[in-house]
């Protein structure tokens, strides 16, 4: 019993003070509770402003920064394989033309989707969705923003409960879309995308539609104040489009604000540590591949 304790003691010890933690288990099962952050950053396209957004290295840039929650957009191509990309076409970030629903998977994967950045990123692929969520720890929030709608609703949200991330991602779509994924998935996390005129005309179909989080941007306002109240008391959480401005970051977490989105991950996780936030320190499986 000695024994058992005083490894257990030695367990503790490393998960405190380890800021990257594998946990042993199996790949497809979480068997207890993960504490995800209440508020901080969220890297924007992974580190996007410094690396390719949308890839592989964007993403691990954005882990080893400390983000608390990282989004990325997935779509469909033509014969039906989720990808991560922004665009409707692949002409602004890769070295190819073309709409993404048109090409294949294949075809996409020739595709350089490093060299517009810089020529140090060169052969970069575009990566696939499955591909992303293996990289991504298990306690920081996956904000999926989803492109198009099709059958992907429903098939990121079956592979979301497959892969035990239920927890952790959310959908960020319309209310069309999501009843999709909740069609497959009801208890599938759902950030509403789909903006009305007014705040507050957004905030009311986010509450109608039992969503669990909320997007706002523009002009950053006094009412965000009124804005948090009301969702918090709805317990929805409120993300923010965008900004790398320290003092911005500053007053959005002073109105009320838990998540703002930013394309400086790296500069960024400055502001919020100075505002008492601790960096997300990633929790991985144990067969992660570490880097």
């Amino acid at each position: 019993m000695r024994f058992l304790i005083y490894n257990l003691q030695k367990l503790l010890l490393v998960a405190f003070f380890i800021p990257c933690i594998t946990i042993a288990q199996n790949k497809n099962s979480v068997p207890f509770e993960i504490n995800l952050p209440k508020r901080g950053l969220c890297a924007h396209r992974g580190a996007m402003e410094t690396h390719p957004e949308n890839t592989i290295p964007a993403f691990r840039e954005a882990v080893k920064a400390g983000a608390h929650m990282i989004e990325f957009d997935v779509q469909l191509t033509k014969d039906k394989k989720l990808v991560v990309m922004h665009d409707a076409t692949v002409d602004r970030t890769t070295d190819g033309t073309g709409k993404v629903s048109e090409l294949t998977l294949a075809e996409i994967r020739k595709l350089d989707a490093g060299i517009r950045k810089s020529p140090e990123f060169a052969g970069l692929q575009v990566p696939t969705f499955q591909e992303v969520l293996d990289e991504m720890p298990l306690n920081v929030w996956l904000n999926i923003h989803l492109k198009g709608v099709g059958q992907a609703p429903q098939m990121i949200a079956e592979i979301l409960k497959k892969e035990n991330r239920l927890h952790q991602a959310f959908l960020a779509c319309g209310a069309d879309a999501a009843k999709l994924a909740r069609s497959i998935v009801p208890e599938i996390l759902i950030c509403n995308m789909d903006r009305q005129e007014t705040n507050w005309e957004y905030i009311s179909e986010t509450i109608k539609m039992d969503a669990d989080f909320i997007q706002l941007r523009g002009e950053i306002l006094p009412e965000f104040t009124d804005y948090s109240k009301i969702l918090k008391e709805n317990e929805i959480r409120i993300n923010y489009y965008g900004t790398d401005s320290p003092d911005d970051i500053k007053r959005l977490f002073e109105l009320g604000v838990d998540f703002p989105l930013v394309n400086n991950i790296i500069n960024s996780i400055e502001t919020a540590k100075n505002q008492r936030i601790e960096i997300a320190k990633p929790l991985f499986h144990s067969n992660h591949m570490k880097y």
